[in-house]
């Protein structure tokens, strides 16, 4: 099996060079358009009177790919080995390109959205990412500004050398405060806020030019800020069709897909509300957990919300929304049994359907693993004689390969026992999510994802806590209503 697993690991990684082969290829064709659009009548003559500089543009530009694709190789495989994230990685680059060479050739270079690519990687992928990648785009516009006619039919000038500063700069700088933004309006704030080291650095390289000609020199602070407000405004324009596009998970995406007006919760809430109650619970001990642990705490919540929507199928067959009647009762166990496991793999195939992130749709399948439905497998033990094989009362799997899937496996089991407990006191709250626990360590459940002894013993901490404040105690209220003329009446009780 793991051979097997190698082998087709290895096929998509051979398939993603080739991708990276023809983005680049595309890019190429993308900064020859450069040219011909710089110079319509001239361009050939440009071609034939530069062919050495323009190969060095095409090496440079390949060696800057490799580095790329030898980043992802040792860093981040995983993310190699799917070809549309390749090709999410150039579209950035490539439309990024295009509009700095929009912006600097026809409006001022002092106005390229300099730190777009920074702020869309910064929430398309990671910090660490985005650092990477916003230093490859400075070093690859600073060769095409060089060995192109972006600005002067002659060498290299200092505009060039303006722009690489500008690009390195105010893009590094734009990761670091946009990082923290959980808003589309704090993306536009971060505008602003990049707008400080830009009129700096502006200042500084227009300073040794200024010979009277302060116009000049104000004109070209101003383009500086209007770049920096540029780029916020282009990055909250593109991130959400980057995401529609390749599916990525943004944390403002996360903060829309858990909004109570999503299209599948309000579905949930009006045709499973006991479900749609339990996930909220639910969502809330996932968050905390992950918390606890480090872990991203909108994608818990997220993945939590959305764990059970497979419930939607046959909603009345789960006990949250029966009012009375059960339908299992007129049911074999075998019957019961495939309804039951079947939530998992129908809520991940509604969530793909609905083109939701696939990390949140894997949560949905993984969530029972592959545990034993208790109730059914006893039930068919006694009616058979004991002859029963738990296999076929068992959920299909496969079991939890994050540590966010796991999280929202242990909370949704302890809560769901928690409920049923008579003595909700944090001493038998701790026994039982400790039994939880043992028993999917005991079952491999937590086999193929990287969570630790040490995080499952945070975790089982941390749902103590919160469930123990969840299903916490009240006093018991008087039998005492009023009536109008504010008297107290005592009511008789069944």
């Amino acid at each position: 099996m793991k051979a097997e697993k190698d082998e087709v690991k290895n096929s998509r990684l051979v398939r993603s060079a080739f991708v990276f082969a023809g983005c680049y290829v595309f890019l190429l064709i993308v900064i020859f358009l450069m040219i011909v659009i710089n110079d319509p009548s001239g361009w050939r003559q440009y071609i034939a009177a530069n062919a050495t500089g323009l190969l060095t543009l095409c090496v440079c530009a390949f060696l800057l790919c490799f580095i790329v694709y030898y980043y992802y190789y040792f860093e981040d495989r995983s993310f190699l080995v799917k070809a549309k994230n390749v090709l999410l990685v150039f579209s950035l680059i490539t439309v990024c390109v295009i509009l700095c060479y929009v912006f600097g050739r026809f409006v001022n270079i002092y106005a390229r959205p300099c730190a777009l690519l920074a702020l869309l990687c910064v929430f398309l992928f990671n910090r660490r990412q985005a650092i990477m990648l916003n230093f490859i785009f400075s070093i690859l516009m600073f060769v095409i500004d060089t060995y192109t006619n972006n600005f002067s039919d002659v060498g290299v000038t200092a505009q060039v050398y303006f722009s690489l500063m500008l690009n390195f700069v105010c893009g590094t700088f734009a990761i670091f405060a946009a990082g923290g933004n959980k808003t589309r309006g704090g993306l536009l704030l971060t505008g602003c806020v990049v707008a400080i080291p830009t009129v700096l650095i502006v200042a500084l390289l227009q300073l040794p030019q200024i010979t009277g000609n302060w116009i000049e020199f104000v004109a070209s602070i101003g383009y500086g800020i209007l770049g920096c407000l540029i780029s916020a405004v282009l990055a909250l324009a593109l991130l959400p069709v980057f995401e529609a596009m390749f599916n990525r998970l943004t944390v403002f995406r996360l903060r829309e897909l858990t909004s109570t007006n999503a299209s599948l919760l309000v579905r949930l809430k009006q045709e499973a509300p006991g479900t749609f109650n339990h996930s909220l619970i639910v969502a809330q001990l996932s968050e905390t957990c992950a918390v606890a642990i480090g872990e991203n705490a909108e994608l818990a919540r997220a993945a939590a919300y959305y764990h059970d929507i497979g419930k939607l199928k046959q909603p009345d067959c789960f006990t949250e929304n029966q009012t009375g009647y059960n339908v299992h009762d007129e049911l074999t166990p075998e019957l019961s049994a495939d309804i039951i496991r079947s939530h998992a793999k129908d809520g991940y195939e509604l969530l793909k359907a609905a083109r939701f992130p696939k990390l949140i749709a894997d949560v949905a399948r993984e969530h029972h693993g592959t545990l034993p439905i208790k109730y059914f497998y006893n039930k068919a033990m006694k009616l058979s004689g004991g002859d029963a094989d738990v296999a076929d009362y068992s959920y299909l799997g496969p079991t939890p390969q994050s540590k966010i899937a796991a999280i929202v496996m242990i909370s949704d089991a302890s809560e769901a026992a928690t409920r049923a407990l008579r003595d909700r006191s944090p001493a038998s709250v701790e026994r039982t999510v400790r039994s939880i626990i043992e028993e999917r360590m005991d079952l491999d459940q937590f086999a193929e994802c990287d969570i630790t002894i040490r995080e499952l013993t945070i975790i089982k901490q941390t749902l103590v806590e919160a469930l123990s404040g969840v299903h916490h105690h009240r006093v018991e209220y008087p039998a005492i209503r009023f009536n109008r003329d504010r008297q107290a009446v005592k009511e008789e009780k069944d």
